[in-house]
């Protein structure tokens, strides 16, 4: 039996240091390197129980990413309302996972296991979602799972997002396609090659004025920083969709590999597919893997 939401669960391999927070979204609260005296965020963390999700290092978005426009969708004949579920955004965001409690499945070390149950109600569909947590000396390994405990099909659609801090020589080395212009609302608005200032494949990350979603993404990224003492490789094989938050003012960006585009649910299902939003049969489950390697820096000169 799934033990109660426990403050802190604390893994540890080597130099890696992991702290889990099931009550608050299933979240990560830290995420660092220590050694000897040292100690260096791999992801923007908080000390102890994070206050709130938001303050929290990373967390699992199921069973849908990024935003629903207006909080309504229709899917085969039956019209789904979502109330909004962030301060100030009229489009609710991320699912249910985020913003509710999780239980303790089990802990060693070096792994966790939590769970979310969600009973259907204003999401129709109940399910069952799984975060697997593996920790090992060069990283960490997240599994989240989401199984369609309804006698109905559901969408569904499945992310991380982890929050990173950087400077001016913080650096995003990936690959993506396309990319989606934004409106007022950060809601899509046009797919356009992912040129000009929407170039990230080998450039500075912080202060980007970026809050869009890219397709075609290869599945990998390479972050680094000559102030950091590792440099940090991330691979989601599962996410064909790559979300990239720099706010202006920079300090921290995030950096989400997700399954689908932002907003998918509001168009047609007939293009479902190409978007990356799954619909997953009575007892079908889905699952995405985001691993965070992390190798020392070698630094020249």
């Amino acid at each position: 039996m799934a033990e109660a939401p426990t403050e802190l669960v604390m893994l540890t391999a080597g130099a890696l240091e992991l702290v889990l927070c099931p009550a608050t979204g299933g979240s990560i609260a830290r995420f660092d390197w220590v050694e000897a005296d040292r100690r260096t965020a791999i992801l923007r963390g908080c000390e102890g129980v994070p206050a709130g999700v938001l303050d929290a290092a990373s967390f699992p978005l199921v069973p849908f990413v990024n935003r629903i426009a207006g909080g309504c969708f229709t899917f085969r004949d039956r019209e789904v309302r979502l109330s909004p579920n962030m301060a100030g955004d009229a489009s609710p965001l991320h699912g249910q996972g985020w913003l509710s409690q999780w239980e303790v499945v089990g802990a060693t070390a070096r792994d966790a296991e939590l769970r979310f149950e969600h009973s259907s109600g204003e999401w129709p569909w109940p399910y069952l979602a799984r975060q697997r947590f593996a920790l090992d000396e060069d990283g960490v390994e997240v599994e989240l799972s989401c199984r369609n405990l309804s006698s109905d099909p559901m969408p569904c659609g499945l992310g991380q997002h982890p929050y990173f801090h950087c400077g001016r020589a913080t650096r995003l080395r990936t690959e993506v396609v396309d990319v989606w212009t934004i409106d007022e609302l950060t809601l899509p608005v046009e797919r356009i090659p992912a040129t000009g200032r929407f170039d990230i494949r080998n450039d500075p990350v912080c202060g980007l004025d970026l809050d869009h979603g890219f397709g075609g993404w290869s599945g990998s990224a390479e972050l680094s920083d000559p102030d950091w003492p590792f440099r940090v490789e991330m691979s989601s094989p599962d996410a064909r969709f790559f979300q990239l938050y720099s706010p202006r003012d920079g300090g921290i960006f995030v950096a989400e590999p997700v399954t689908h585009a932002n907003a998918a649910l509001n168009s047609p299902e007939v293009h479902w597919a190409d978007l990356g939003m799954r619909v997953l049969a009575p007892g079908e489950e889905m699952s995405t893997i985001m691993r965070l390697t992390v190798r020392r820096s070698v630094h020249i000169g």
